[in-house]
């Protein structure tokens, strides 16, 4: 049986949303058994276990100086959501000013399964600009609580749609992100000047259409509504699950609040230290690093359609066809793509391995044959690309702001990746930054973060988005956390290993970790 096919139809589905539901725990003391009803909610409180009722503050407030936890809930009238609760919450657009304009969080709870032996509340967390709830949707879809065990019996799970993403109040924008003759990595200052003045544009027709949201959407402010929505669900601690950017999300949360949260499970850790363009160096060397274990893969399997060719000299032979014509896309749609283009759309094939390395040797052969048509499609159903970009400018600092400055970036990325140029998510976005007429907020990071339980953070060996080495980093800012390795080129590892699935509920329920140094095969 081929590779591509050894898989059940739940996870093809659930991995190919980028960050599909990996509902898993996160930190915790290693091997510590916890008392399930004392340290996961309030047993005292009918709403910590009854999401049909209306949840209120149970803390008065403390935390966030006034009490903004009240939940509406009413019944999920859709069908991924039977049986749940749907709700909302309002909060101050600018935690500075809590007697202000108030925005909406929207939020889905599905309860337990078995209530009687309730742990507590798990928050379902996503990437920058991605909505948790589309990912319990998926997930729900694909029949996650047949392989989750303990994670749907014994927790309640929470999907928060962060402030200016999805359900919550959205952040809109009219002007599209990168249109046609704007390219991130500008060849000469004519190119550079071009990309400012879009970028500028862009920023002031989002702040016409969303005013005050637009500089409040910043890390710290989402950590805010976390913890009002900890009150209005009457819990003493929450336990959290994210990927990619939510695991620093988590963080933040645990700095600003000391103790609030039960266990960690952090998916793909990201390095955040020093200056964005370490993380970016980081990413474009682990994207590299995926396409060249994409095209060896692809040479010899019968389940890649370019098999027993050069995979790595076609891809950059269409790269430059494209960057001299680009290629045109079928039905007309869609702009034609140029190399940029198909560069920047090359890193969402490479993560999760099994079923998205087949797509990207058909994007090629396709491209290859005059239709660049599989290029524009976006693999993660749960992301807005605005409202990834918007928080990312205001959590980065912005160390390059010239024409020189971006050219030696560049020439840099092009060493580190010379099949992909560099054009990874990161520094997509933060090009997408310069120029922008808000000021950055970024968080104070790399100290440790004594208020935060031990972590689990699981990463894996190779994967497109964050080296094996920022897994490390990460747990180091987590006092008494340990990284399970996973062997493979994945994330959402909950979803593909059953090693990881054993490893997350003993974590959850127990918050007892692995030996430092266990990897997972499977």
């Amino acid at each position: 049986m081929s590779r591509a096919t050894r898989r059940t139809a739940w996870t093809l589905t659930a991995a190919v949303a980028a960050g599909a539901m990996m509902i898993t725990p996160a930190l915790a003391a290693p091997v510590r058994t916890a008392t399930a009803t004392t340290t996961g909610g309030n047993a005292s409180d009918p709403t910590a276990s009854d999401p049909t009722a209306t949840s209120r503050n149970t803390s008065g407030g403390k935390a966030l100086g006034q009490p903004f936890g009240r939940i509406e809930w009413r019944a999920c009238t859709e069908t991924e959501f039977q049986g749940m609760r749907c709700g909302t919450m309002r909060v101050p657009v600018d935690w500075s000013e809590p007697g202000g304009a108030r925005l909406e969080l929207a939020l889905v709870r599905r309860p337990a399964d078995d209530q009687a032996r309730r742990v507590g509340t798990l928050m379902l967390n996503n990437g920058v600009g991605r909505s948790a709830i589309e990912q319990l949707r998926l997930a729900m879809r694909t029949g996650l609580p047949r392989i989750a065990g303990d994670m749907t019996k014994r927790f309640d799970l929470v999907a928060l749609d962060p402030r200016g993403v999805g359900r919550s109040t959205p952040i809109r924008c009219a002007e599209p992100l990168r249109p046609a003759g704007v390219s991130y990595f500008p060849k000469d200052r004519q190119a550079f000047q071009t990309l400012v003045t879009h970028n500028r544009a862009l920023a002031r027709g989002c702040i016409r259409q969303n005013g005050d949201l637009m500089a409040n959407v910043d890390i710290t402010s989402v950590a805010r509504d976390f913890e009002a929505v900890r009150e209005g669900l009457g819990e003493r601690q929450l336990n959290w699950y994210g990927i990619l950017y939510s695991n620093l999300l988590g963080r933040t949360y645990a700095d600003l609040f000391p103790g609030r949260l039960r266990t960690m499970f952090l998916d793909t850790a990201l390095d955040d230290t020093g200056s964005p363009l370490r993380r970016i160096f980081n990413e474009a060397a682990a994207a590299e690093q995926s396409f060249n274990r994409f095209a060896a893969w692809c040479t010899g399997s019968p389940d890649c359609v370019l098999r027993g060719r050069d995979v790595a000299a076609e891809y950059d032979t269409l790269v430059a066809r494209a960057d001299r014509s680009p290629i045109p896309v079928a039905g007309g749609a869609h702009r034609p793509l140029t190399g940029e283009d198909i560069r920047v759309a090359t890193q969402e094939f490479m993560n999760v391995s099994f079923i998205q390395w087949p797509a990207l040797a058909k994007a090629i052969a396709k491209a290859q044959a005059g239709d660049a048509s599989e290029f524009t499609r976006n693999p993660d159903r749960t992301l807005d690309l605005v409202q990834a970009q918007v928080p990312t400018c205001l959590d980065t600092s912005r160390p390059v702001r010239t024409f020189q400055q971006v050219a030696q970036v560049r020439k840099r990325l092009a060493e580190i990746s010379p099949h992909l140029g560099g054009a990874v998510s990161s520094w997509n976005r933060y090009a997408g930054c310069i120029g922008w007429p808000i000021d950055a907020k970024p968080v104070h990071s790399g100290g440790k973060v004594w208020g935060a339980p031990p972590a689990l953070v699981v990463q894996s060996t190779h994967q497109a988005l964050a080296l094996h080495s920022e897994g490390r980093a990460l747990a180091s800012q987590l006092p008494g956390s340990v990284v399970l390795s996973r062997e493979g080129d994945d994330y959402s590892m909950f979803l593909v290993s059953q090693c990881v699935r054993d490893a997350g509920n003993r974590y959850l329920i127990d918050r007892a970790l692995p030996k430092p140094g266990t990897v997972c095969t499977n």
